[in-house]
């Protein structure tokens, strides 16, 4: 597949990601990991704005009462209220563990399931010491009987919820299992070890059940039939695409973040628009974004500082 594929916003993100579509307010979030910001862009008006917020914002999932999201920040989850910042942390994750929280989505049940991703003190190889964990909506968290992992990505259901996809992003393999209270045994679902370059980070689902995946360091995503074949390639402009998401008015825009981290000044230079904001029409409908169910606290809170 060759659609053209537009800047929809230079947002020079040094790690964007975890971008999802709202379509209560008709607009994208997504975070910069590294710059701890959150941003939100309403593509018909233009409208862009950015929350700071007091440590890395890794994932998120929007929730069913307005005006809140649930935040997976580096160290814990955390309730945001939209309106004034405040926050309201729900749990620490794996304080014991030198690792932080990385890619999460929302089931199709109203529960967010997260993982997380080894960050080691001397910056040398990151080690299978992360987990996937489940936050129910009573508040409730639960590690996922699933292998440890390095860096946890692409996670992303099936349209009917029955599935989960989900990747150690450190093997170069997406694995899947049959999900729900319970969870079956996952397999290998695709294999990037036989191509050149790339890891499989970020994913999303299509109406389809089609799963589009973004191919760090390999500038393209892809998309997999739900069989697990490769059905279409959309090349990007930039080598580190991070996170699909569909949006618009009729869930027909590809939208895509993507990141600066790492890159050499050369590499920048054949890169401008590394760490912007990119969208492309892929002749597909995505999904709405499933909801977080669990209700944020009814108390006041103070700002975030």
């Amino acid at each position: 597949m060759n659609a053209p594929v537009r800047v929809a916003l230079a947002a020079a993100n040094v790690l964007g990601e975890g971008i999802l579509w709202c379509e209560r307010a008709q607009a994208l979030y997504w975070t910069d990991i590294q710059c701890a910001t959150l941003w939100r862009h309403a593509p018909a008006s233009g409208e862009t704005r950015q929350w700071h917020l007091p440590e890395r914002l890794t994932s998120f999932a929007l929730c069913e009462t307005d005006g809140w999201l649930l935040l997976a920040l580096a160290s814990r989850l955390a309730f945001f209220r939209l309106a004034d910042g405040a926050l309201h942390t729900v749990c620490e994750i794996e304080p014991e563990l030198p690792t932080r929280c990385n890619d999460g989505a929302c089931d199709r049940q109203g529960r967010f399931v997260f993982g997380t991703l080894h960050e080691p003190a001397d910056g040398g190889t990151k080690q299978p010491l992360g987990s996937f964990w489940r936050l129910n909506t009573d508040l409730s968290l639960e590690r996922l009987p699933l292998e440890h992992v390095a860096i946890s990505n692409s996670l992303a259901f099936s349209p009917d919820g029955a599935t989960l996809y989900y990747c150690d992003s450190a093997t170069r393999t997406i694995r899947c299992c049959p999900y729900g209270d319970t969870l079956g045994s996952s397999r290998l679902f695709a294999d990037l070890r036989g191509q050149e370059r790339g890891e499989p980070d970020g994913a999303c689902v299509d109406a389809e059940g089609g799963v589009w995946s973004a191919q760090w360091g390999a500038g393209r995503v892809v998309r997999y039939a739900p069989d697990g074949h490769l059905s279409h390639t959309l090349p990007v402009p930039v080598s580190q695409p991070t996170r699909p998401t569909f949006g618009g008015a009729q869930l027909d825009t590809l939208y895509l973040t993507s990141a600066r981290d790492g890159l050499d000044a050369a590499t920048l230079a054949s890169e401008p628009d590394a760490g912007a904001l990119f969208a492309a029409q892929v002749g597909t409908h995505g999904l709405p974004e499933p909801r977080f169910a669990g209700k944020p606290p009814t108390v006041d809170l103070p700002p975030a500082p």
